[in-house]
Parts: structure tokens; C-alpha cells; sequence
């Protein structure tokens, strides 16, 4: 087979004697029982073998060995023939037979016998020929288009064996040489194709590899592995020093090639390398290291990583390394996941045709897959789904469910109370006041338990015990269970007042106790998803807030409604703006109430706007950006950081593309915090996914870590900075004038950032904007 990782023994004896110590005795085991040892009905394989009893032979104390007869040449694994001589081997050297137990005692055996303990390099370097040629052909297969791609001979096993993983990292090796959307879509829609004509089963774990996850967003599940670890594991696996991974890593500029590039000098257990990897071992492996925790949990964590780099072959260590660290980098979006294996769906034989009054199937399928997971984002509920029914009656079986939390629809920014107007001619809306605090998702369960999600599904129930209480009181009787949208805001209840957002950042984000509780929080709901076992998400917003308001009895300070009003008069949203303002709200929102109103998950929509009053003569939105770099502070910043390079997040090529320097906005205490807090994730050099012009020299480089609210002047051209660039101008990019910052957020992750294209827009319409302007001046 293509990827066995398994070299052929001459002799399956020598088997018996490479066994840890602790399974040696005077009557020597049977060849049928070691091997029922190993391959167990849990499916085991030699390298778990190992991984269970290399820690207690690891506690044993070895006896020097006695000195070899110079005069006799040492015996190999290839020359051993009876338990005779075996048993002559094992006097005059020890070592040869037993596993070594420290990188020092592997290379003393080395030198007194090499292949004892690597497989021959010229083996290892035939197996990797072969692969690469083998490979080429995948490859060759794989850019097929439509009906020219035939499954059955892209696939590298036969139908019903498990998927190898070295077909899923050759599919994203292929896909990072490619640039465009539709050839990469094209490229792992054959992939999945592949696996579901042959082992659908593993359709799975290709989907939550591909899309770089191992658990669904809601659930927290994390690796908990840092880049030191990783180096720890990739050194122990291929015998290296730390400090030479280190060097390779400088000069490589990611970790992956690195372990690529030693993949050669891996270390052989027993004389022969374990069972190839496959997608399922590879994801099992990786949810069993987040697992790990308590004492010892890194080590074991590493220990689990070495076991795969040791087993794994071409470049498999390279797409193992970076799975581990969530960056593949290679612009593979998880949207591109969803529309590939819509595509998959519609092509494979196996599954249902389209019904005939679908015109563009793949079209409709890639827009049926992302509707679903913007409901449900749980592949182990889509997956399994989509192979038993289709993707055409998908969007049927995949409903909202109570406890998954659903992306929030978001709204897009206007400028001014004359383009809502223009915007909503003729159609009913509603003004809403816009809260400065925490956009939060709560769901109340039928057992009375509750659950509170961020808007990137982050679970904050421990956050925010006094949110619990509070919705457990001011439902009606008659409600069993929701799923409310809401803002949680600081509160000073004596003085009936919002406070501003820093007061809601310095609660703790975690295990906080009733009584421990300092800042007092209101909740404002503005919608529910979900009533008594019923989606809402299909209603209009008039039907919805009925819910609302008839479910709930407010609670002031404490549960509210958002403040709205329902009108069309120019001189009454003005007015109602100032109000929001005057409340220390933001704005406004603006959403229709019974034409396209139905509730868009993880969407940005045209049907919901946002009126800020501080961009009203702006470009009429802030922008969350990420800091990547920072220039060390002068004079009176001496000791902090005096300026920091901010970039945009470019979510098709998963890139950070500079966009300003940023050193207006910061109090003496937010420079200084934020200061502190960048210096934990300085990095030695930029990495390989910022762009960022040649004239740019900042003195710190920082891992992509945090995401800063920044307002702004207005945007213009730039020849330096590399924000949407190739989108309003073909050789240049888009900066900010006069950035300031304005909060930091912590409900958000740097891919959660401003994209590329969303900066793009915003020049657009500063630019109608500013248009417009000169033309009413003129008149």
C-alpha cells in the first residue's frame, strides 16, 4: 500500500526480545500473544503499544553492558535467524535488544550498531520516493474538473479501509500551491469525493481537519499546546537538539517545515516504524491531547505528539505540526469547507440528485451548507446527516437546537438618518438604541439550566452567575424554555446608569462567585430565537418581539428591554439618536420588522444598520484590528510602547495585511497595560502570513493575539500599508488617517477582525459619500 508506514521484518522473531523488559521472563512469550497484545480489539496499533509502556521501562535501571569481542563483527535485526543466536546477540550486547531509554543511549547504540535503532536511511528515502510519486498522480487527479474526476482512482485504498491521513495532508499540500477560490474548492471537493465513494465513515474526521477544529466552537475544546512544546516534541521525535529546532525554526519561519524537513532523522521504535497514520487516528489523537490535564498533562502531551511525528512520513509532519497550532495558512476558510463538501455531496453517486427545479446545484448545495452550519455549527450532527439524506433535505433535518449557540446576525453601518430613510422607503422599521457592553446568547434549558454564549461562541456562564439568577426570575410561568439575543451592560444601579464598556472589562472572565461581584450588570433584549421547543429564526422581527414581550416581565436594572421605536420621521430618529447618546448608548440599530426580517445567523445584513454618532460625519463605522507589531516608546514613553502597526484580517488568504500606525487614544494606564500585555507575545521575527511593506521596521513583532476597537478620520490610498490590496487599487493598499483607539475586545478573536474586503467597502462608501457631499455643496 501507498502509505504504509510499516517496514517488512525478515523475521518476525527478534520481536519477541525487543518488548519492554517488564514483559520478559524466563519462559520467553509466544509470537501469537505478543501480537494479541498489540493489535487488541480497540484497534491499537504497535506506536499506542509503546506510548503505554515507555513510561514505567523508562523507571528501570539498566546494567552497563558488557564489553563486545572487538574481533566480532556486532549482529543486525537483518542477520538474526534462530532464537540462538538471538539469545548470542543479547549476551554480547544488551543494548542491541532493548529499547534505549535517553537520547545519549541512543546514540551509543547508534555507533555500535546503527540499524538498530533507525530504519536505514536509504529505505526511509525509497518509501518517501515512491510516495511523492504516488503523490503526483493524487495530485494530477485531484485538479480534475466536474465529470472528469473518477473517485475510485484517486483513492489509494480500497473501499471500506481507513482514509490515511498522508491522502488528507497531500490535498493540502496540493491546495496551498493554488490561489484561487474556485480551483481550491474544486481541489477538496475531489478529496471528500474520494471518502465517501470509499469509506464514508471517515467523511468526519476530514471535514474537522480540513476545516482545522477537532470539537465544535461552543464546546472550548483546545489543544492547550504552545509553539515550546511543540519544539520539545519535535526535538524528542527526531533526536535534535531544542536549540537546533530553534535555529531551523528562525530560519524556516514555521515550525511545520521544519519538521518536514526532519523527517528523515525520526527514530524507529523496535527497528521498524509504526502503522501509517489515518485521518480518524490523527483526530482521535488530537482530542485525546486536549484531554490531557492535571500534573505531568504537557509531557503526556508531547509524548502524544512525538508518537505521531514518529509514525508519520512525506509531509505529514508538516500539516501535523500545523493542525497543532490551528494556522494551516494555506487559504483554505472554513466557507470553502462548507461549499466543497456541498459540491461532494452533489457529485457523489451515492447520494440523492438534485430535485429538477434546481438549476445551479452546486450553487444552491454550497449555499444550503453554509445556511446549515450558521444553524447548527456541529459537524457531528451535519456530517452523519448529509451522508444518510442528502444535501437536499439538509436545511429539514439540521434545525436549530437549544444549547448550540448560532452565529450573530450582524448589522452593517449607514451615516446618516437621510440614508436610512432612503434605504427603508416604504417599508416598516424599527430604531433600537445601540448598548456599549457584551453581545451575549442565552439559552434556558427545559431542566432549568442555562448557558451564555459570546458572539463568537464562547461559553461566559461563569461569567456571569448574576445573569443566570436574573433570567430564571423574569420569564412568565408558561415558558419553559429560550434562546434570548441580548447586550449585558455595566450598571450603577443607584444612579439608574449605563456605564461605559471598560467598567464591564474589568470583571473577571471566569468562576465568579455572587458575592464577589463589583460591577453590577443590566441585561437589554432586543430579540428571542427560540420559545417552548420552537425555532424562531424564520419569523419576521414583529412576530419575534411579540415573544419577547410576552414571555418576560422586566426587572429594572436588571433585565430590560432595548429602548425602540417604531417611525419613519426624520425629525423623530434624530432626536431619538440624541437620546441614545445622552443614555451612554452608541447609536442606533435599525432593523425592518415584516419584510426581510427573518433572523440571519452569522451574518452581516443589509436589513439591520447601525448609526453611530461619532462616525456620522466619518466613514461611519470603528474598525477592530490586530496588533502586530509596536516601535519602543521615547521621552515620556520610555519604558512602554509608543506606537504599534496594526493590521486587517484577509479571511481568503488567512493573512494579516497592515493597515496604520496607531499611537493616539491611550491613557497613561491603557499604554502601559497594554504594554505589558503585548510583551508576552513578542515573537523573534513577523510571520509568514503578515504583509506589510519593506520600509516598515518596528522594533517587536507580536503573535496575532488581540483585537483593538480603533476610530477613525476617514481611509485614502497608501503605497506602504497592504490592507485590501489588489481590491480598489491593483498595485496598492488602503490605510486609516487619524486612528484612535477605543476599546480593546475581548469578545473577539484576531480572525474575528475587520476583513480586507469590509475595508474595501468602506473606502467605497467614503468615497460615494464624500461625492455626494461636494455635489449638494455645489447646488
Amino acid at each position: 500500500m501507498l502509505f504504509s508506514g510499516l517496514l517488512p521484518l525478515r523475521s518476525p522473531l527478534p520481536l519477541i526480545f525487543f518488548l519492554p523488559p517488564l514483559l520478559k521472563n524466563k519462559n520467553h512469550l509466544p509470537l501469537s500473544s505478543a501480537s494479541a497484545t498489540m493489535s487488541s480489539s480497540s484497534g491499537r496499533n504497535v506506536n499506542d503499544f509503546l506510548m503505554r509502556d515507555a513510561p514505567a521501562a523508562a523507571t528501570k535501571k539498566k546494567k552497563p553492558p558488557p564489553s563486545a569481542s572487538p574481533s566480532k563483527k556486532p549482529k543486525t535485526l537483518e542477520t538474526l535467524k534462530t532464537l540462538e543466536e538471538q539469545e548470542e546477540v543479547k549476551k554480547e550486547n544488551p543494548k542491541t535488544l532493548e529499547n534505549p531509554k535517553t537520547l545519549e543511549e541512543q546514540e551509543e547504540v547508534k555507533k555500535e550498531n546503527p540499524k538498530t535503532l533507525e530504519i536505514p536511511k536509504q529505505e526511509a528515502k525509497k518509501e518517501d520516493a515512491n510516495n511523492k510519486s504516488k503523490i503526483a498522480n493524487l495530485s494530477l487527479e485531484l485538479k480534475k474538473k466536474g465529470s472528469n474526476f473518477d473517485p475510485m482512482h484517486a483513492a489509494t485504498w480500497k473501499p471500506g479501509e481507513p482514509v490515511p491521513f498522508l491522502f488528507l495532508a497531500a490535498t493540502l499540500d496540493l491546495i496551498s500551491s493554488e490561489s484561487g477560490r474556485i480551483a481550491i474548492t474544486e481541489i477538496l471537493s475531489n478529496a471528500f469525493q474520494t471518502v465517501i465513494a470509499t469509506t464514508p465513515g471517515d467523511l468526519l474526521p476530514a471535514v474537522y481537519l480540513s476545516a482545522n477544529r477537532i470539537a465544535p466552537p461552543h464546546e472550548g475544546t483546545e489543544l492547550g499546546i504552545g509553539d515550546a512544546s511543540l519544539v520539545r516534541a519535535l526535538a524528542a521525535a527526531y533526536g535534535m537538539q531544542e536549540g537546533n529546532v530553534r535555529k531551523q525554526l528562525k530560519e524556516l519561519g514555521d515550525l511545520g517545515l521544519v519538521a518536514k524537513a526532519n523527517r528523515f532523522s525520526q527514530k524507529s521504535v523496535f527497528g521498524f516504524k509504526p502503522r501509517a497514520l489515518t485521518i480518524a487516528k490523527v483526530l482521535d489523537t488530537f482530542r485525546t491531547i486536549a484531554k490531557e490535564s492535571g500534573k505531568d498533562s504537557q509531557d503526556k502531551k508531547r509524548n502524544h505528539i512525538r508518537g505521531l511525528l514518529v509514525a508519520a512520513t512525506d509531509c505529514e509532519p508538516q500539516y501535523i505540526i500545523r493542525l497543532l497550532q490551528s494556522k494551516m495558512r494555506i487559504g483554505l476558510a472554513e466557507k470553502t469547507v462548507l461549499v466543497a463538501l456541498g459540491q461532494a455531496a452533489v457529485r457523489s453517486d451515492s447520494l440523492p440528485s438534485p430535485p429538477s427545479h434546481i438549476q445551479s446545484p452546486l450553487e444552491e448545495a454550497a449555499k444550503i451548507m453554509k445556511q446549515v452550519y450558521s444553524v447548527l455549527p456541529v459537524y457531528d450532527k451535519i456530517v452523519p446527516t448529509l451522508l444518510r439524506v442528502g444535501v437536499w433535505e439538509l436545511l429539514e433535518a439540521c434545525t436549530f437546537s437549544l444549547g448550540v449557540p448560532v452565529g450573530p446576525m450582524l448589522a452593517k453601518p449607514t451615516k446618516a438618518v437621510s440614508e436610512i430613510l432612503d434605504k427603508f422607503q416604504g417599508i416598516d422599521f424599527t430604531c433600537e438604541y445601540k448598548y456599549d457592553g457584551e453581545r451575549a446568547q442565552i439559552h434556558f434549558m427545559e431542566d432549568g439550566s442555562v448557558e451564555i454564549y459570546s458572539r463568537n461562541a464562547e461559553r461566559n456562564t461563569g461569567k456571569y452567575p448574576d445573569v443566570v439568577n436574573y433570567v430564571s426570575r423574569v420569564k412568565k410561568p408558561t415558558v419553559k424554555s429560550f434562546v434570548l439575543d441580548c447586550e449585558i451592560v455595566a450598571f450603577d444601579r443607584e444612579k439608574k446608569k449605563i456605564l461605559p464598556f471598560q467598567v464591564l472589562s474589568t470583571r473577571a472572565r471566569k468562576g465568579v462567585i455572587l458575592s464577589d461581584i463589583k460591577v453590577a450588570v443590566c441585561l437589554y433584549a432586543f430579540d428571542i430565537l427560540y420559545i417552548n421547543g420552537k425555532p424562531l429564526l424564520q419569523e419576521q422581527l414583529k412576530v419575534r418581539r411579540e415573544h419577547l414581550y410576552s414571555s418576560f416581565e422586566e426587572l429594572a436594572g436588571e433585565f430590560q428591554f432595548a429602548t425602540a421605536i417604531t417611525s419613519n420621521d426624520l425629525e423623530e430618529i434624530q432626536k431619538f439618536l440624541e437620546n441614545a447618546v445622552n443614555a451612554s448608548c452608541e447609536g442606533l440599530i435599525i432593523k425592518t420588522l415584516d419584510k426581510d426580517a427573518t433572523y440571519e445567523p452569522s451574518k452581516r445584513s443589509n436589513n439591520w444598520l447601525k448609526l453611530k454618532k461619532d462616525y456620522m460625519d466619518s466613514v461611519g463605522d470603528s474598525l477592530d484590528l490586530v496588533p502586530i507589531a509596536a516601535f519602543h516608546g521615547r521621552g515620556k514613553r520610555a519604558g512602554v510602547y509608543g506606537s504599534f502597526l496594526l493590521a486587517c484580517y484577509n479571511e481568503h488568504n488567512e493573512e494579516y495585511q497592515s493597515i496604520c500606525n496607531i499611537g493616539t487614544g491611550f491613557s497613561e494606564l491603557q499604554l502601559e497595560e497594554c504594554s505589558k500585555s503585548l510583551r508576552n507575545k513578542i515573537i523573534s521575527s513577523p510571520k509568514s502570513y503578515y504583509r506589510f511593506a519593506d520600509s516598515i521596521n518596528p522594533d517587536v513583532w507580536f503573535e496575532p493575539a488581540e483585537v483593538w476597537e480603533v476610530k477613525v478620520a476617514d481611509l485614502s490610498i497608501s503605497p506602504v500599508h497592504r490592507a485590501a490590496s489588489g481590491i480598489v487599487d491593483p498595485n496598492k493598499g488602503i490605510s486609516l488617517r487619524f486612528p484612535r483607539l477605543q476599546r480593546i475586545r475581548d469578545d473577539k478573536n484576531p480572525d474575528q477582525a475587520t476583513t480586507s474586503e469590509q475595508v474595501a467597502e468602506m473606502y467605497r462608501a467614503q468615497k460615494i459619500h464624500t461625492n455626494n457631499k461636494e455635489e449638494d455643496d455645489d447646488e
